[in-house]
């Protein structure tokens, strides 16, 4: 029987980290992967900065756009651009992101198996056995879950959510003019339902349109989506991709390890909560857990979240409550300098929300939006906001 030092259940860009992180360091590793790569991943596939300073010794990144200018809309209307001289964000396909930094991992060592389903997660004081689909079991000293929030490391864990969103994206092939006409501009939109926006992320010869929104409030998320795109003049092209997700930003208390199995990226429920990215969430923490491992001392993992990407994350949450109750005077504080500055600086990765919220003239807008009274809202409301929701 052999027995790994380390199992990574997921070969996204979470568990390929945690894998590039411990055996780089002489763990031996190995990765489980349901599908196999390349294979398409709904995501709008935005890289800020941060994420690129992640993967900037492992993989030369298959970048197919690189955006300096951003169109803000309110409901399609009160457009206004704004341009940086440097990029703000790369587009990726993550079916060649991810691909890449496989073969990144598999460079160091470790060993990836595809098409591999993990189906339940069972540990004692000495192993963690992990029951494949097919009958097999795998056995291993330690393991990381990196399988998404509705994947078996999650419930076993116990993690638990404070905010769930649907997200709803379309990948559409679009001829030259098109092509051109948003090369280096993304657009975003800030939507009619509460905490919602859609996107427009040019990558080539497609773009990436989607939009996302509080679950429970899936058939006006699905007619925002409708209109999104009747607006850019794209409902006749047919969609390469149309599909559709979850995502699940953790609760406050909600664990990240039990026993000898953590969890990261999304199955640890770590993202941005106002902007939902999370890429360099799921690489950052990744890396941490897989030196967590190879150090011996899975304790660090939890202490170095808790550092490095919590504050962020309750920073990220204020400016949610903020943005869900006067998306309007939101959108305006945008284009003003300190608002253009504070997205700057994010997409830059110069400073995350935590610390710019912290800067006085940023600091005042939130400030103002507390005196104002909250805009009229129509339709249901979703209560996951206010209630954790354990993984399930």
């Amino acid at each position: 029987m052999i027995i790994w030092d380390l199992v990574v259940v997921g070969g996204g860009p979470a568990g390929l980290s945690a894998a590039h992180a411990a055996a780089r360091a002489g763990v031996r590793t190995l990765v489980l992967e349901r599908a196999t790569h390349p294979r398409y991943k709904t995501c709008g596939g935005g890289l800020i900065a941060t994420s690129l300073a992640e993967v900037a010794d492992r993989i030369d990144v298959p970048v197919h756009d690189r955006v300096d200018r951003v169109t803000f809309t309110r409901d399609g209307r009160r457009g206004f651009t704004r341009r940086h001289t440097g990029p703000l964000v790369s587009m990726v396909r993550r079916e060649e992101f991810d691909d890449r930094l496989r073969a990144a991992a598999v460079a160091t060592g470790a060993e990836v198996r595809e098409g591999v389903a993990v189906r339940a997660v069972e540990q004692d004081p000495d192993e963690v056995r992990l029951r494949l689909a097919d009958g097999d079991t795998v056995h291993a000293r330690a393991v990381i879950g990196a399988d998404g929030s509705s994947g078996v490391t999650a419930r076993h864990v116990g993690v638990a959510y404070r905010q769930v969103d649907l997200g709803l994206e379309l990948e559409l092939p679009v001829p030259p003019a098109e092509q051109q006409r948003w090369r280096g501009r993304l657009l975003i939109d800030w939507g009619p339902v509460p905490g919602s926006y859609a996107w427009v992320f040019p990558k080539g010869d497609r773009l990436t349109v989607g939009v996302i929104s509080a679950r429970g409030e899936g058939e006006r998320t699905r007619a925002y989506l409708r209109d999104f795109v009747a607006r850019l003049g794209l409902s006749e092209v047919t969609p390469k991709h149309d599909s559709g997700h979850l995502t699940r930003c953790r609760a406050a208390d909600s664990p990240l390890r039990r026993g000898r199995v953590l969890v990261a990226g999304d199955a640890a429920g770590l993202l941005e909560p106002w902007s939902r990215e999370g890429i360099s969430f799921a690489l950052r923490s990744g890396r941490l857990s897989g030196a967590a491992v190879a150090g011996g001392d899975p304790d660090a993992y939890e202490r170095d979240v808790r550092r490095e990407l919590l504050p962020a994350m309750r920073a990220g949450h204020r400016l949610l409550e903020v943005f869900e109750r006067r998306p309007d005077v939101f959108h305006a504080m945008l284009a003003t300098p300190p608002g253009w500055r504070m997205f700057v600086r994010f997409c830059q990765g110069e400073a995350s929300f935590d610390r710019t919220l912290d800067r006085r003239p940023v600091r005042a807008g939130p400030a103002l939006l507390d005196r104002l009274p909250p805009m009229r809202r129509t339709g249901s409301t979703d209560q996951t906001r206010e209630r954790p929701i354990r993984a399930r």
